[in-house]
């Protein structure tokens, strides 16, 4: 662990990227007017470039007055839980960008923002992408995904807003990468069939996603494909009243 001597609070850097040392502790100065904006709305995602090297950086703003206080003595903030979530999701072998840092500041003596550095993912294209253009590997790509969460969820990981953005894919070579972001909210413990299925219902029913990804999850998990897919529209109906 790093102090960051710019701002009050704590600085996380894994030791693999303890070179970017001084870019890192840059990021809460420089982050409001440089870099790409990839995403803005109650939390920011901007992308950097550092020798030659992609970070994606996620600004989380400023808790309520409550979550100040709780995750400056009880709790670990979105960023850092961000950063940890993702090492143990590498270590277990399912993609996930690389995880590189966490930055938590402190206005006085409570929690003021926080920032969560990883390299930018492989994965060019979201599940959101499949919902909107059509894919050579459609079946494959679904099938991929089915698979990863079925690996993910075995590893004992529930990611509480598994939705299309969360979910990244790389369709280019032979073999279909699949990364997972957005660690912050997750839970975890043995994941059953109803749990397991239920995880899916943040993603909207469309010709047969539901039906590729349930058949190929159940599979994955030993599990029946028609208790599955039935499941994962059940769930989705309920969500979506």
């Amino acid at each position: 662990m790093t102090k960051n001597t710019l701002f009050k609070g704590k600085t996380v850097i894994h030791p693999d990227f303890l070179e970017f040392e001084t870019f890192i502790k840059s990021i809460p100065q420089r982050f409001p007017n440089e870099g790409e904006c990839i995403y803005k709305g109650r939390n920011e995602i901007r992308v950097f470039k550092e020798k030659g090297v992609e970070f994606v950086v996620k600004s989380y703003k400023r808790p309520n007055i409550i979550n100040r206080f709780i995750y400056d003595f009880i709790r670990s903030s979105k960023a850092e839980r961000s950063y940890l979530y993702a090492i143990r999701i590498a270590e277990a072998g399912i993609g996930t960008p690389t995880p590189v840092a966490f930055i938590n500041n402190q206005h006085g003596i409570l929690f003021d923002d926080s920032y969560f550095i990883s390299l930018k993912s492989v994965c060019p294209y979201s599940l959101k992408d499949l919902y909107q253009r059509s894919f050579d590997r459609h079946t494959e790509i679904l099938q991929a995904i089915g698979r990863t969460t079925a690996r993910f969820h075995q590893h004992g990981f529930l990611h509480t807003d598994y939705s299309p953005a969360n979910i990244m894919f790389d369709d280019s070579k032979e073999t279909i990468r699949v990364d997972i972001i957005d660690l912050n909210r997750m839970s975890f413990g043995k994941v059953s069939l109803k749990a397991g299925c239920k995880d899916f219902n943040r993603i909207p029913a469309q010709g047969d996603i539901q039906d590729i990804l349930g058949g190929a999850y159940a599979q994955a998990r030993g599990f029946d494909p028609a208790v599955c897919i039935q499941a994962i529209k059940r769930y989705r109906e309920i969500e979506s009243r």
